[in-house]
């Protein structure tokens, strides 16, 4: 019989009993099952301690140990409280906030509650009504993420015993086709990634922020990456760059790397990167202090970028970003920001970097800068020095 610190036989009687604490109350618990001490009384007892322990992880345990008495069988299994979407969404988010960094809440699942406020007073019962409001009120692709999130949420409270079926489960849309993402996968030619630079370095608006666009078509690094460095992050000769930290703009939090990993990225000595950070560097660097800035010295996020690399908006007209204005003239396509990311990793491969290091200079696996960086049609054309 396997030994559990719950459970062991009562010294007087030889029945077997459960003894445990729950935090928030000053005494032991005490529970006697009446059964003597054999291998299956020691697995009905485990099962009812298992009972106890989950209703302690969702907050509904009972202090009176009435609902788990041994005697009356049918009190092993706790009665299932009906619940409504919203009320099984809370829990479930509750459960998620334990887990989850507070910028993948707000990015996975502020739009979805707030959708499920709308939906207050719909009970699990009504999925098919509530698939058809989403997709009369929402776009396509909104009420495929919001379903998906749906049964991901009631497969949590089957898990949870706290529901008994799924309702969404046959609910699901197909995967939409969603062209809008082709481009965010496709990386720049070197020689249009040097018009980028160069029409940054000679913008007469946005010339501030070429440091940060070179460094980022440079080293591949992502950017909020790229806003959380501070100059204590860079070796005193700019040879090594420790990549530890991202800042998350929608929320405006530090928080780690995406998936956690620290990484060192290489500076060779005499290489354009090294060039570049030795320029921009302070003469006596404070170890806190911020390597890239907006114009307003601010902490560089999501919204300044977009502004100097797509557009910004006055009250009476829509100003082109650099990007923009060069796609515009026809001089290169439109990609998003984070296409830097899969220049450098296109680009380094090609030039002879093997993916296993490509792959640590920008903190992903192998896999996925394959499947996802590497672009190899862009490099079709005659490779110039990279």
């Amino acid at each position: 019989m396997d030994q559990d610190k719950w459970i062991s036989p009562d010294l007087r009687t030889g029945k077997l009993i459960i003894r445990f604490r729950v935090r928030g109350f000053p005494k032991q618990f005490y529970l006697n099952s009446g059964l003597e001490c054999s291998k299956t009384n020691w697995d009905i007892v485990r099962s009812r301690k298992e009972i106890i322990e989950r209703d302690i992880a969702l907050n509904r345990f009972d202090p009176t140990l009435e609902l788990y008495k041994f005697g009356n069988y049918q009190n092993a299994v706790v009665p299932i409280e009906k619940l409504s979407l919203d009320k099984l969404w809370d829990k479930f988010l509750a459960f998620q906030t334990q887990h989850l960094e507070r910028s993948t809440l707000e990015s996975d699942y502020k739009q979805i509650t707030k959708i499920i406020v709308e939906l207050s007073n719909k009970s699990l019962e009504d999925a098919p009504i509530i698939r058809d409001l989403l997709l009369a009120k929402y776009s396509y692709h909104t009420a495929y993420k919001s379903l998906a999130a749906f049964s991901r949420c009631c497969r949590w409270g089957i898990d949870s015993c706290l529901i008994d079926f799924n309702p969404f489960e046959k609910m699901q849309l197909p995967k939409p086709k969603n062209p809008s993402n082709e481009n965010e996968e496709k990386a720049y030619t070197l020689e249009q990634r040097d018009l980028i630079i160069t029409a940054f370095e000679s913008h007469p608006k946005f010339s501030h922020y070429s440091s940060l666009i070179k460094f980022l078509f440079w080293t591949g690094c992502r950017l909020g990456e790229a806003f959380a460095l501070t100059w204590g992050d860079i070796s005193r000769k700019c040879t090594r760059i420790s990549i530890t930290k991202a800042y998350a703009s929608r929320v405006c939090v530090l928080k780690g790397t995406k998936n956690n990993r620290r990484r060192v990225f290489p500076c060779t000595e005499g290489s354009k990167l090294q060039s570049l950070l030795l320029e921009i560097q302070p003469d006596s660097p404070d170890p806190k202090g911020l390597i890239f800035k907006s114009k307003a010295g601010q902490r560089m996020n999501l919204n300044i970028l977009d502004k100097c690399w797509r557009a910004h908006d006055t009250k009476s007209y829509r100003y082109n970003g650099v990007v923009a204005e060069l796609s515009g003239q026809g001089i290169v396509p439109y990609l998003k920001a984070y296409s830097t990311r899969h220049t450098f990793a296109t680009w380094a491969i090609a030039s002879g970097a093997s993916p296993e290091k490509v792959a640590y200079w920008i903190g992903d696996n192998v896999q996925t800068v394959l499947r996802y960086y590497c672009h190899p049609d862009v490099t079709k054309a005659e490779c110039p020095d990279f």
